[in-house]
């Protein structure tokens, strides 16, 4: 009995989590640029580390959900690397 997966309830379920909890986050971020706007606050903060600055490699996109949620710098340097210069740096040209 395999059903396809998307008639499974608890995908769905998951789905509609998945979801809700994605529109929370969004609708948060978008108070916060509105509160820093009213503020004065007019660029946002840099989140990509410095070592990564105009690299082809930087990924930068945070997987997982609550506690579990971690940045993926780059497929060579998960966490980001420690040093000045990167061994594995490449201009990003676009």
């Amino acid at each position: 009995m395999n059903a396809h997966p998307s008639l499974n309830p608890y995908t769905r379920a998951n789905d509609c989590f998945r979801k809700a909890a994605h529109a929370r986050w969004h609708r948060n971020q978008s108070k916060l640029h509105i509160l820093r706007s009213q503020l004065g606050f007019t660029d946002a903060p840099q989140t990509r580390p410095r070592v990564c600055e105009g690299c082809i490699h930087y990924h930068g996109i945070a997987y997982g959900y609550g506690s579990d949620r971690s940045l993926l710098i780059c497929g060579f340097h998960p966490f980001g690397w420690q040093g000045e210069v990167c061994p594995d740096w490449q201009c990003d040209v676009s």
